[in-house]
């Protein structure tokens, strides 16, 4: 089973994330995505990261992968199936993350590429969903429960890329749960196994 990666890609960083914790046996290609091998553009002629090749197919998305992975094992119940309505949840904060963070922290990020506005315009545009996720954090160390559960490690890794954009302001902003969340997952051993050179 083969894992076409980027390491510092964040939809890459969230399938390996859930493929280690569920402990499934696969191979991480890393891909220069300046030289994409053929062996990837024959099995998704889009080229993009991630791509995992198993033996009963190829899947495209970050998404899909996790899931598959969490299919073969899930032992801290990731898909939080003991509670339907968390799940549901969780999907919706997904769906957010992937939609309109992805596009806050994009215009953040490189916000000389939009001189529309500032840098500091385009961050206050994502500080509502800081906001609504500094809530969610009150009374427990997870989003969704006292565990982490897909939410979790689908948001991380764009929250990480929010937060390296100004580090200083991320470090004083009145998130401070966010902010534990994020420090806790990057210091995980989990963390730092997928990302390890």
């Amino acid at each position: 089973m083969i894992l076409y990666s980027f390491r510092r890609c964040p939809w890459a960083m969230r399938a390996r994330l859930a493929l280690r914790y569920a402990g499934c046996a696969v191979q991480v290609c890393e891909v220069a995505m300046k030289n994409k091998p053929a062996e990837l553009l024959a099995l998704s002629p889009k080229g993009t990261v991630p791509v995992l090749a198993t033996a009963d197919g190829v899947l495209e998305e970050s998404l899909d992968i996790m899931r598959w992975a969490l299919a073969q094992n899930d032992p801290q119940d990731w898909r939080l199936q003991a509670d339907p309505a968390a799940a549901q949840h969780a999907e919706a904060l997904i769906a957010r993350n992937d939609s309109v963070f992805k596009a806050q922290v994009n215009l953040y990020k490189y916000a000389e590429r939009y001189p529309e506005h500032s840098r500091e315009h385009y961050r206050q545009q994502a500080e509502p969903w800081l906001a609504e996720l500094e809530g969610l954090l009150e009374g427990r160390p997870y989003l969704l429960a006292g565990h982490p559960s897909l939410a979790d490690a689908a948001l991380l890794p764009l929250m990480r890329q929010f937060a390296g954009v100004e580090p200083q302001w991320f470090a004083e902003a009145a998130y401070p749960r966010v902010r534990s969340w994020l420090q806790g997952w990057l210091a995980s051993e989990l963390f730092k196994a997928v990302m390890a050179k």
